[in-house]
C-alpha cells in the first residue's frame, strides 16, 4: 500500500511515518520504479505499535528499545518490564508536577478578586511576586 493507505490504516499521518523513517524508527520503505514507497501489513503492524507507545506516553527513544526488545525473540519479559516501571516512575513524576502546577495556579486564582481592580496576584504569581506591571514601574 501506499503511504497514504499506509497512514489510515495506521492511525499515523503520512508526515510522521516520513519522519519516523528519516530518523531510523522504522526501516526505509520500499519503492515503486516509480520513486513512491510501499507498505507492507508488518510495516503497519510496526506504526500501529509506534502509536499506541506514543499515546502512552513513551520517548522515542523508549520506543525504539520496545521495538529492539520486540523483535527479538530472544529477549527476557523482565527487560520490558523494567522499561515499562521506568516509565511509569516518570509518569508518576510528571502527575506530581502536574498536579502542583495544579495547586499553585487553584490558590492564586482563589486569590484573585476578579473584579475592576488592578492588583492580581495571578499575575503577581507568575511575575515572582516582586513586581508589578510590564515595565516593573511598580517594583
Amino acid at each position: 500500500m501506499n503511504i497514504g493507505d499506509a497512514a489510515l490504516a495506521s492511525g499515523v499521518s503520512a508526515k510522521m511515518i516520513r519522519h519516523y523513517e528519516e530518523i531510523g524508527l522504522i526501516p526505509k520503505a520500499a519503492r515503486t520504479d516509480a520513486g513512491y514507497r510501499t507498505y507492507a501489513e508488518r510495516d503497519i503492524h510496526l506504526l500501529r505499535f509506534i502509536r499506541q507507545g506514543r499515546l502512552l506516553g513513551f520517548s522515542m527513544k523508549q520506543i525504539a528499545e520496545l521495538i529492539g526488545l520486540w523483535l527479538d525473540q530472544s529477549r527476557s519479559s523482565s527487560k520490558v518490564k523494567q522499561l515499562a516501571l521506568s516509565h511509569i516512575r516518570e509518569l508518576d513524576d510528571k502527575i506530581n508536577e502536574l498536579q502542583a502546577m495544579k495547586a499553585t495556579l487553584e490558590r492564586l486564582a482563589h486569590d484573585c478578586h476578579g473584579d475592576a481592580r488592578p492588583e492580581c496576584p495571578i499575575l503577581e504569581g507568575l511575575g515572582g511576586g516582586t513586581c508589578s506591571g510590564p515595565n516593573h514601574s511598580q517594583c
